[in-house]
């Protein structure tokens, strides 16, 4: 068995692959960027190492991890998902010296990681795929060809991409070339390559996806399917187990083609199959080459701790239970609680959680690094937790959704809470009839109309009113108390403890109220700049981010609403639109920036 482990990444899955090898009797090592110096998986880990370099990079450090994991001497590195966790060059690089990548063979990955590579192996498995190529297209005149094939809508993706980045959906030939580039362009940016295919597009499928276990040895088993429709910007809002309305031989047939294409691929560790499906029919979308987000609820239904499992295997050993089994019990839901702001369509919120209060209940489990006072960082991704709840059926496990949801006390950033409470109050979501179009074509149309006529009321949140207002003076006699100090040698962390011995005095503090949700996605002093720059002509970033592209240049001319610029920040990206009519006078900015919050972009001048 493993003796220590160094988890290659942070946040909540950090934080659940601790509990999984705290359970194994395994130590376990994390490493972290400047800003993460004081988060959960930190505290939670037996060593600590700080990682050198820029925050939004580090995680991505293939060197720099695997110097620490030498100096460590680890045995395995789970690399959780995300960052490295599909990345076939840093799994064989870890195998290279002799330790364990806790994930599929790089081979695997690196096959699974392009998706034209992906369509071709699934299909000689004999696995239904959506119509499209199977080599990489370049050529915008070939995509038209194409679309007049498949006819329109068709899909450009990019071959390395996933969870909706590098994907462009074409309508109208007139839109093949810019969709092209930026698909290429996203591409290279997120994934380091700019390969990208064409397919037809499915406008109103369902996303169902199937857990896979396989070992080395030969064993691949299913642990169900996941209904994931739920979602905005190809982004799950929240996911269940089992899907709903699925007809029993459909789902026979999907699991048995999803069993089939991992076994294809000898497939050892956890990973999961993406299926399109529509009506009877179902398609491959990719192969998820690692744990996966939305696990939880596999593990509440089966009872199988897919983690563990995937520690396990990658020791050596046999699956602990064979395909028969595998029991499935009642339903759950997952909830990905962002910091995002639905009223504005879903713009992420950074900040500090100034108060945070986790619902317990003893149907409910929350995966989270989350805790009061946590800063919500620009350079990761907007997961604060995940509330995962259980039910003996669907409808039992919606009403404690809604209970948990409600019972859940996050202020100081917008969150989606109020947005899934409203998905559970749909009615074509209690009915089980979702598609992965519904969430943006109607229900946050609904959202927002319904939020904006609470304002035009004057029923808007009191909570938001009373926002740092309250001020009390508390007078206490300060105990005697141990500080915990950090202490760095040569990148590693060294925890040290002293305990103050002077007489206790009396202490008079400010404790400030907690700010009620803001709705605000930019800091205060961003805010302040923005109202000067209506005026101005300054146009100016919301939050700090990246400029991914300048549309104009100086001296062009531009109108209301025309995109000026592409920016990116908390991993999505955003088109920003002029405010005012006029002319490009300066541009402050390049492709390629990085930026603060209320950084001037560029300036409009009135005509």
């Amino acid at each position: 068995m493993f003796k220590k482990i160094l988890i290659a990444n942070r946040g909540e899955i950090a934080v659940r692959v601790i509990a999984a090898c705290r359970e194994l009797g395994i130590q376990t090592v994390a490493i972290f960027s400047d800003p993460d110096r004081e988060s959960r998986h930190v505290q939670l880990a037996d060593e600590q190492w700080r990682l050198d370099g820029q925050p939004a990079r580090v995680y991505l450090d293939h060197a720099q991890i695997l110097e620490i994991a030498k100096q460590a001497k680890v045995d395995a590195v789970h690399p959780g998902y995300g960052f490295l966790s599909e990345n076939a060059e840093f799994a064989q690089a870890c195998l290279d010296i002799g330790i364990k990548f806790i994930g599929p063979a790089p081979a695997v990955i690196r096959s699974m990681g392009s998706k034209v590579e992906a369509r071709r192996a699934m299909e000689a498995a004999g696995v239904p795929v959506v119509p499209g190529t199977t080599d990489p297209v370049t050529d915008p005149q070939v995509v038209k060809n194409l679309a007049t094939k498949y006819g329109y809508p068709i899909a450009i993706k990019a071959s390395a991409g996933g969870g909706g980045r590098g994907l462009k959906v074409v309508r109208t030939e007139q839109e093949v070339e810019n969709a092209l580039a930026s698909a290429q362009r996203e591409g290279l940016s997120y994934f380091g390559s700019n390969e990208v295919y064409v397919e037809k597009y499915l406008d109103a499928p369902r996303h169902i996806e199937v857990q896979v276990l396989g070992d080395e040895h030969g064993n691949v088993i299913h642990l169900g399917e996941r209904d994931c429709s739920s979602q905005r910007r190809h982004q799950k809002l929240l996911e269940e187990c089992p899907a709903v309305k699925l007809g029993e031989q459909v789902r026979k047939r999907l699991l048995e083609a999803a069993v089939r294409g991992a076994a294809s691929l000898k497939y050892s560790s956890a990973g999961t199959l993406e299926f399109l499906v529509s009506g009877d029919e179902f398609y491959f979308l990719e192969v998820n080459t690692r744990v996966q987000v939305e696990h939880p609820i596999t593990e509440l239904v089966t009872g199988v701790d897919i983690v563990k499992e995937q520690i396990l295997v990658a020791d050596g050993s046999k699956l602990s239970l064979t395909q028969a089994d595998v029991e499935f019990r009642g339903h759950a839901i997952e909830f990905r609680i962002n910091a995002e702001d639905a009223v504005k369509n879903f713009m992420p919120s950074p900040g500090v959680v100034h108060t945070y209060s986790e619902p317990r209940l003893p149907w409910t489990r929350i995966d989270s690094a989350c805790y009061q006072g946590y800063q919500i960082l620009p350079f990761y991704d907007s997961l604060l937790a995940k509330l995962i709840v259980w039910g003996r059926t669907r409808e039992e496990a919606i009403v404690r959704g809604k209970i948990a949801l409600s019972s859940y006390d996050i202020k100081g950033v917008a969150t989606t809470i109020p947005f899934q409470l409203a998905i559970l109050d749909d009615s074509k979501f209690r009915a089980g009839e979702m598609t992965t179009k519904y969430v943006e074509a109607e229900l946050i149309k609904t959202f927002i109309a319904k939020h904006q006529a609470a304002v035009a009321a004057g029923t808007a949140s009191a909570e938001k009113k009373t926002a740092d207002t309250a001020s009390t003076e508390v007078i206490a006699s300060a105990p005697k108390t141990t500080r915990s100090f950090d202490v760095e040698v040569n990148q590693r962390i060294y925890k040290v403890a002293v305990t103050d011995t002077s007489p206790a005095p009396l202490v008079a503090t400010k404790v400030a109220a907690a700010a009620a949700t803001s709705t605000r996605a930019m800091p205060e002093r961003a805010a302040k700049k923005s109202s000067k720059s209506a005026d101005s002509g300054e146009v100016r970033t919301s939050m700090n981010g990246l400029v991914k592209d300048i549309f104009v240049k100086v001296g062009d001319s531009v109108t209301v609403g025309q995109k000026i610029a592409l920016f990116e920040a908390m991993k999505m990206e955003q088109e920003i639109a002029a405010a005012t009519a006029g002319k490009v006078t300066s541009i402050d900015v390049k492709a390629g920036d990085t930026v603060e919050a209320a950084a001037l972009i560029m300036v409009i001048s009135p005509n």
